[in-house]
């Protein structure tokens, strides 16, 4: 019996240790730091921490994942920019009396930007489903609308 709680004893004393060395070192604590600002969904500033993190500790899978998962998620969030930005220079456009052809081509132009950016995004499951949501919405959008330019 004695040996059983010893082994127990020293099998909690080593969960604690290491617990206590993940919670303590700087790597692992700013490892946590941007764990919680990806969920929060601010992709840059959890990049930043990551990279810190994995530049003190270069082991540190946890940064590395996050490292990985802030940049495909930035890649979304620089895609959805544009598309709004690209849409408003496109109604912009088309608020105007008269749409020109030099104003087609231009509307072309963009569509075609889009829609050919969306399919360079890499498809992945740890990107939020609303930053994915959104992209396919604005593919979807503007293949719409390169369709009805094209006609």
């Amino acid at each position: 019996m004695k040996n059983k709680l010893g082994i127990i004893g020293v099998a909690l004393s080593l969960l604690i240790a290491m617990g206590g060395y993940f919670l303590l070192h700087p790597s692992y604590e700013k490892s946590l730091k941007a764990k919680y600002y990806y969920q929060m969904g601010d992709y840059k500033y959890a990049l930043t921490l990551a990279e810190e993190a994995f530049n003190i500790d270069l082991y540190n899978r946890m940064a590395s994942t996050i490292m990985a998962q802030s940049k495909a998620s930035l890649k979304y969030v620089s895609y959805n920019e544009d598309a709004r930005k690209y849409m408003q220079e496109i109604n912009t456009i088309a608020s105007g009396e008269y749409v020109t052809s030099a104003d087609t081509a231009k509307i072309r132009t963009m569509a075609t930007i889009v829609v050919s950016s969306y399919k360079k995004l890499a498809p992945s499951t740890v990107i939020a489903d609303d930053l994915k949501a959104e992209a396919l919405k604005h593919y979807n959008d503007f293949e719409n609308l390169l369709e009805k330019v094209d006609k």
